[in-house]
């Protein structure tokens, strides 16, 4: 089942990558008395994903500070060898958290994982964005197919938190 407003991300234990390299983190840490927005993609290196969903949240990181985030955090089927090969040929430095979901655990625990093995890529993550407080979903949008990034994009997000600000 989908994870839902007003629920409680499962408190799962993940790997973020930093300048020093991959480090363990729960997500009750992660979370704990911040407001973020979480994206979530298909893929690292991925066309949309790569062209478009995370190098747009990095460029929206001060618009996205100014109505309240205090962090953005990138979720990802891959390792976290990948996930900071990948922040690192974006340039994304640390404007983004790279949180590593390699064994699809937060994904499954949330209900957002999908199945892209006739595209040779194994269950990954659906496309979506929440805006979570404190470790509770307080919006989620998801893309009704993983090519398209409007509801889960960075504008969606900056547009809707500046209207309710």
């Amino acid at each position: 089942m989908t994870i839902q407003i007003n629920q409680k991300i499962p408190n799962i234990s993940m790997k973020i990558v930093t300048s020093d390299g991959a480090k363990d983190i729960t997500t009750d840490e992660l979370f704990a008395n911040k407001k973020s927005i979480v994206f979530a993609l298909p893929g690292a290196f991925t066309p949309v994903c790569s062209a478009r969903h995370l190098p747009d949240f990095a460029a929206n990181k001060a618009a996205l500070q100014k109505v309240g985030v205090d962090q953005i955090v990138c979720l990802s089927v891959n390792d976290a060898f990948v996930m900071q090969a990948w922040a690192e040929n974006l340039k994304i430095g640390d404007s983004v958290v790279m949180l590593c979901d390699g064994n699809c655990e937060l994904t499954n625990a949330l209900g957002m994982s999908m199945d892209l093995s006739a595209h040779g890529l194994g269950v990954r993550s659906k496309r979506y964005a929440m805006i979570v407080e404190n470790g509770i979903v307080k919006h989620l949008e998801i893309e009704e197919t993983p090519a398209t990034c409007s509801v889960s994009s960075a504008e969606y997000f900056v547009n809707l938190l500046s209207k309710a600000a």
